[in-house]
């Protein structure tokens, strides 16, 4: 892969996660759907991957910073799923084991330390198990799980390219 199509990459990936956003707050804010602690859980990753691309893409590493943007997708993509599919897990329990509806983020940001916080976004609430919407058949969540494949993929792809300075792999 030549160094100048890889910058153009970063820059898709940058633009693929401000598309991901731009559908979160479309359903947030015109369809009134609320997000449960992990859907904000994955906006939050969703966020650092366009960080990350972004910085990428102006930053134009030529050599082993390629693989430290690689190894950073890379991660974030991981742990993207990861939520991603803690939430779609959640969705497909039986009724009787869902876990049951908290107090909410807000509330536990305000009173309770960070840790404790972490801990119950990633266990998940009755809000996380609901399905409020779903397109194909597939919940917000297994789209989630879709669209993390690929920055996943790019990811290790990046992490193992060899760069060097004529810009061809």
């Amino acid at each position: 892969m030549k160094i100048k199509t890889l910058r153009f990459a970063f820059l898709a990936g940058f633009l693929l996660t401000l598309l991901m956003m731009a559908v979160a707050f479309f359903m947030q804010y015109y369809m009134q759907l609320e997000p449960c602690p992990l859907c904000i859980a994955q906006r939050v990753v969703v966020i650092a991957l366009g960080i990350v691309f972004l910085i990428a893409f102006l930053h134009n590493p030529q050599t082993w910073g390629i693989r430290v943007y690689g190894l950073l997708i890379t991660l974030l993509s991981v742990l993207a799923y990861v939520v991603a599919g803690r939430h779609t897990w959640l969705q497909h329990l039986p009724e009787d084991q869902i876990p049951e509806c908290g107090p909410g983020l807000e509330y536990w940001m305000h009173h309770l330390p960070a840790n404790e916080v972490v801990q119950k976004v990633f266990q998940g609430t009755g809000d996380c198990a609901a399905v409020v919407f779903s397109f194909l058949g597939l919940s917000i969540p297994e789209w989630s799980l879709i669209a993390f494949v690929p920055f996943l993929l790019f990811g290790l792809k990046v992490l193992v390219i060899k760069a060097n300075n004529s810009g061809e792999e």
